[in-house]
């Protein structure tokens, strides 16, 4: 099950997954189209694909979610808690980030990733444990980023990654990847933001969803001994 799993990040992980054999719950709030065209490329591997309307702040929608992956497929292995949203706030402009504008970001980011997890725990553990990973940010590390509130945001998923890999070891793994500026709708109209923190990165490149999409499917699949870790993929970024 992938949070945000029809654009950017979470379609390039769900179409890695499905190619790997797993069968795939796209969850979307707003991009009904993408998660659609998704689940059709999906398929093209040979695995069953649904895509699930829900809001992750809203934990009622969220329960209603997992129900509906235990009814279609008996079981969930791999949770992805992809899903974010933020508001382009400068850090020094404190009064242009509204209480509104807070805890939208807070409930998607932080209260999200939260609901997800443990309305689908007791799924994962009933068929033998899992793995989830948290896709967060290096704001949450350098404090950077889009706003002050995305920083804490994905500063609070960050610890709650350690929280949670340490209450459901040692048959759910939990992880988090911490990327830095991806090529991706995101960051359309923010053009300044990307080339300041190339100047930056050693790399001196952007990252792909797909290369963050590889790192989420190497800590969901073959990372058998990491659990409770924040992987930077920032081309060197951040040190």
């Amino acid at each position: 099950m992938i949070t945000g799993g029809g654009t950017g990040v979470g379609r390039s992980t769900t179409l890695q997954l499905a190619s790997r054999g797993f069968d795939v719950a796209i969850n979307y709030s707003r991009s009904a189209d993408e998660a659609e065209t998704t689940a059709d490329e999906a398929r093209e591997h040979g695995v069953r694909a649904i895509a699930i309307a829900c809001d992750v702040a809203d934990d009622k929608s969220v329960r209603e979610m997992v129900n509906r992956c235990r009814e279609e497929f008996g079981r969930l292995d791999v949770v992805v808690n992809n899903a974010g949203t933020t508001h382009f706030v400068k850090h020094t402009d404190l009064d242009d980030m509204t209480e509104d504008k807070w805890d939208r970001i807070l409930a998607v980011n932080l209260k999200g990733p939260f609901f997800v997890s443990r309305a689908a725990i007791p799924l994962m553990r009933a068929g033998g444990g899992g793995s989830i990973v948290n896709v967060a940010s290096v704001a949450g590390v350098a404090g950077s980023g889009s706003s002050i509130a995305y920083a804490a945001s994905k500063g609070g998923l960050i610890t709650m990654t350690k929280s949670l890999a340490k209450a459901f070891a040692p048959d759910i793994r939990v992880n988090a990847v911490c990327p830095g500026v991806i090529i991706s709708r995101w960051l359309e109209g923010h053009e300044e933001m990307v080339e300041a923190a190339l100047k930056i990165t050693p790399l001196k490149r952007a990252s792909t969803t797909d290369d963050i999409a590889e790192v989420v499917t190497f800590l969901a699949c073959d990372a058998g001994m990491m659990t409770g870790q924040a992987l930077i993929v920032d081309g060197g970024r951040t040190m």
